[in-house]
């Protein structure tokens, strides 16, 4: 990786710049390998999302959809949504939890960007903008924008792009009108490790450059074996254009399984056209069978998600037990529910009205001895027979050739013909302006000092502590006057200090620094800059003491419940924004401004759901929940927040998403383990919910796994050292920062 020009480029420009970057490249050029990378060692708090629950699980994220809870109605620009069912309402509902991750992060991947639609970017960057800075694109949070435009392209209906053609060129990403408003660099990487075939390869880039002539189709097609059939241990895995070509490849497979075959109807209600049926009307299935989920699991326990693979265990007509490939214990599925549902825009009132028509109910699963191609973009294969001879969209036949490692590892089941080669204009005339937008020198020397200047920038910036002082003391000044008229006096005459000496001050320290960056070259390394910038964090360190002790008087308590939430609230979110500005100006006074170093640093400081004095795991520097962060920055500053946090302390919340997949399955699994030694029902030695509470928030110690819901004390005293151990384990692995276990 190290040795790759183009991957380094990507990395220091993540690293060192805030510009949105579309890093595109052939299949196999690194760029999954680089996302890892970027995971495990980048000083940016991120979040990983995808366009679909295949890509979001290999890219190790989620969906954009369920990150950002978004219906699949299109997004029309300056509209609103409502629906008859407030459960899919195109509402901003988030917990706080999910806010402050919004507000904090710095950088936002979006992975397989090729199939993200221009409407569903710009519904992105509607929520980014609210919750963010209005007045930027994105809300100002950097996008990572990773995937290869010659591959499989967004899906949109024909009666949707009716209601978005008005507002976008195409389809497509890069017609976002968001992204338009936006700077953005791309870069293209070219060399190809997936692929050792050198002529395999150049094969695959001529199609992928719309340079596909006779030559091209016929050494693809000297891999045409009429009537092959592969033994079973080969491992060969069938890719196919349409679903009803990967079902009678299914239907042949399990025909040829011993045992009776047992089937299972739908139940539908209303109106359900058959081509939307998420899976079989009529299921048929046997023990053995090889089947792929087509739902995440609605139950909440994160058993399976739509694209995994798994196998019948056990079949009656009063059910199916079913596991994963991974060796996971059986479990018996339930059937889940799909619904209908037509979209709507009313022209005057730019709102979208969702009429739900009809549901289908069936068990989640298809057979899948073979799949779509569609299904197969970001996978790799030894041995694969390719079915593409009827491809009907662009990218289709190049995402299924590249996903074989060589040119001998694939067999085609009919010849391809030029009609299989398909290609967008739209695409082609992106893609060389895209290439134009490549960042040289100086233009990347230009964006990386307009970074530091933003970093610097915030540090400086202490309006929006100033507006969290304001918010609270106008709380007191309203309600409580009469009750605490010397507390509030403190707290007016803290108001209008903090105003002349730190507001006023920081103004005029701006037009300093600024002056200094724009002065030489080298500004990271100047000294002068430097100086200055640790005397100022010095000085501005000194003048937040005050607030402290404000806070450390901080009313919480009313006889009004929406007051006493009020009062919490405000509490809270000034306690949250002076521990992390006061840690961070510490830091600074101490060790000056390196962009990298101070990005890790307030990666540790990043404000969670309640404050980051009050112990609880923060975001860490891949996006992920760092549960030692919290003990470590504490201390950093001076320990005012986490007295104050003694009288505010109680149990952690827990994101929804398992942010740990690998982890949380050695848990699942030591526990079933445990369980079965003792012959006791797993959840009497540990509850899934607590176990999901363990691999999202990375317990450096038993005093914070003690606050984990569902788990306490006395899980603590049976299975801490156990645990914690664990959870050492694979923080090492994966590279993360160690814990202070001081």
């Amino acid at each position: 990786m190290e040795e790759n020009l183009e991957l380094a480029l990507a990395w220091k420009f993540i690293e060192t710049t805030g510009t949105h970057l579309f890093l595109t490249g052939k299949a196999g050029t690194g760029k999954t390998t680089f996302l890892r990378r970027l995971q495990a060692k980048s000083p940016k708090r991120m979040i990983v999302l995808a366009p679909t629950g295949i890509a979001a699980i290999n890219a190790g994220g989620v969906t954009i959809h369920s990150f950002f809870q978004l219906p699949f109605a299109p997004y029309v620009p300056d509209s609103s949504f409502s629906t008859k069912d407030s459960k899919t309402a195109y509402r901003y509902r988030f917990s706080k939890e999910k806010i402050n991750i919004i507000r904090s992060i710095d950088l936002l991947v979006i992975d397989e960007i090729s199939m993200v639609r221009a409407d569903l970017l710009d519904a992105v960057d509607s929520i980014l903008r609210r919750y963010r800075d209005r007045s930027k694109p994105f809300g100002g949070v950097q996008l990572l924008m990773i995937g290869d435009l010659q591959q499989l392209a967004p899906v949109v209906k024909d009666e949707e792009w009716a209601m978005l053609k008005d507002y976008y060129e195409t389809p497509y990403f890069f017609s976002s009108r968001a992204l338009k408003q936006s700077e953005y660099c791309t870069i293209e990487l070219e060399k190809v490790y997936r692929q050792n075939d050198s002529a395999f390869l150049d094969l695959l880039n001529r199609i992928r450059e719309n340079r596909c002539d006779r030559q091209v189709l016929d050494e693809l097609n000297s891999r045409y074996i009429p009537n092959f059939q592969p033994r079973k241990e080969e491992g060969y895995i069938r890719l196919v254009t349409h679903n009803f070509l990967a079902q009678r490849v299914n239907n042949r497979e399990l025909e040829l399984l011993p045992g009776r075959s047992y089937a299972f109807r739908a139940q539908i209600e209303g109106k359900f056209p058959e081509y939307s049926y998420p899976t079989d009307e009529v299921l048929e299935l046997k023990r053995g069978a090889q089947i792929m989920f087509v739902k995440n699991d609605s139950s909440g326990e994160h058993r399976y998600y739509n694209g995994m693979i798994g196998e019948i265990t056990a079949i009656s007509p009063s059910g199916i037990e079913v596991r994963s490939r991974d060796g996971e214990p059986p479990f018996a599925l339930k059937e889940e529910e799909w619904s209908n549902a037509k979209y709507v825009l009313n022209e005057e009132t730019k709102e979208i009205t969702e009429d739900v028509e009809g549901t289908f109910k069936q068990y989640p699963i298809k057979l899948a001895w073979a799949i779509t191609i569609h299904k197969s973009q970001g996978l790799t294969f030894e041995h694969a027979i390719i079915d593409a001879g009827a491809s009907f969209a662009h990218g289709q036949t190049y995402v299924a050739l590249s996903r074989c490692k060589t040119l001998e590892g694939l067999v085609l089941s009919a010849p391809l013909t030029e009609r299989a080669i398909i290609t967008d204009a739209a695409v082609e005339s992106f893609t060389e302006q895209a290439r134009e937008s490549r960042p040289n020198v100086e233009r990347f020397h230009s964006l990386q000092q307009t970074y530091f200047y933003e970093l610097l920038s915030g540090l400086f910036d202490f309006q929006p502590l100033e507006q969290a002082l304001r918010k609270y003391v106008r709380l007191v000044d309203e309600h409580l006057y009469k009750l605490y008229p010397k507390h509030l006096t403190v707290c007016k005459a803290e108001v209008e200090r903090f105003h002349e000496k730190v507001v006023k001050v920081a103004q005029k320290f701006n037009q300093q620094y600024t002056r200094l960056i724009n002065q030489t070259e080298d500004y990271a390394e100047d000294k002068t800059l430097q100086e200055r910038i640790l005397r100022g964090a010095a000085y501005f360190k000194e003048e937040l003491a005050p607030m402290d002790a404000v806070l450390d008087n901080a009313i919480i308590n009313a006889d009004n419940k929406d007051l006493k939430k009020k009062l919490k609230e405000a509490v809270e979110d000034l306690d949250a924004a002076f521990c992390q500005k006061d840690g961070l100006l510490e830091y600074v006074a101490q060790e000056g401004f390196c962009t990298t170093a101070y990005l890790r640093k307030k990666a540790l400081l990043t404000i969670d759901d309640k404050s980051a004095s009050k112990k609880k795991p923060l975001l860490s520097v891949s996006g992920r929940v760092d549960a030692s962060a919290s003990r470590q920055e504490s201390n950093a500053s001076g320990g005012r927040g986490r007295e104050r946090s003694r009288k505010r302390e109680g149990r952690m919340e827990v994101p929804s998403d398992i942010l740990h997949p690998e982890l949380y399955k050695r848990l699942v699994a030591w526990r079933n383990a445990e369980a079965a030694q003792l012959g006791l029902p797993v959840y009497t030695v540990i509850q899934q919910k607590a176990i999901l509470g363990i691999s999202n928030l990375l317990p450096a110690d038993k005093v914070v796994l003690a606050h984990i819901p569902y788990f306490g004390k006395k899980g603590v005293e049976k299975y801490g050292d156990i645990i914690i151990e664990m959870v050492r384990a694979y923080r090492k692995e994966k590279g993360m920062p160690a814990p202070d276990w001081g």
